[in-house]
């Protein structure tokens, strides 16, 4: 069998779940370690970003670290690519991409990605508003606090996780 990350990241994901079996915990953790392992291993993620973005470059690096299968579209105007997205302005960042039917905007953290596709609620997607200095991507380590937004629900605009 050739040797991929896709199949290092699945190796290494069932690895820990044979670990999690012989310590004998099998039933209580089996369903958090598929759940937690399997999305990231199998999702394509789809991102539009504008020429030169050294943050977006940095996300796309964060985002197949986590075992994410990344196909990167250099655009001249991001504009279109959002309103087809269908990204509010109050929440729009520098990138935007699809996951699984869900749009991302701007810098989400890849364990919230995997949290959305393992959860899947009834929204568009998430979005990390303007570029917080500490998302992925922009890892200037200040400890500055941003949220992630669920948007596109019934709800409305909903935190979704805060870093």
């Amino acid at each position: 069998m050739k040797m991929t990350r896709r199949t290092m990241v699945w190796g290494a994901a069932q690895g820990a779940l044979m670990a999690v079996l012989t310590l004998g915990l099998g039933a209580v953790a089996l369903p958090d370690m598929v759940r937690a392992a399997a999305p990231a291993a199998a999702a394509a993620v789809e991102v539009w970003k504008s020429a030169g973005c050294e943050c977006c470059d940095g996300w796309v690096r964060h985002m197949r670290a986590a075992g994410f299968d990344v196909t990167v579209h250099t655009v001249d105007d991001m504009t279109p690519v959002k309103q087809a997205a269908g990204v509010p302005d109050e929440l729009g960042s520098c990138h935007t991409a699809r996951v699984g039917g869900y749009v991302l905007e701007g810098h989400v953290p890849a364990a919230d990605v995997t949290r959305l596709l393992a959860e899947r609620p009834q929204a568009r997607g998430l979005s990390v508003p303007g570029m917080p200095q500490d998302a992925p991507g922009m890892d200037m380590g200040t400890g500055q606090p941003y949220r992630v937004v669920l948007f596109g629900g019934a709800g409305g605009p909903q935190v979704f996780a805060r870093h």
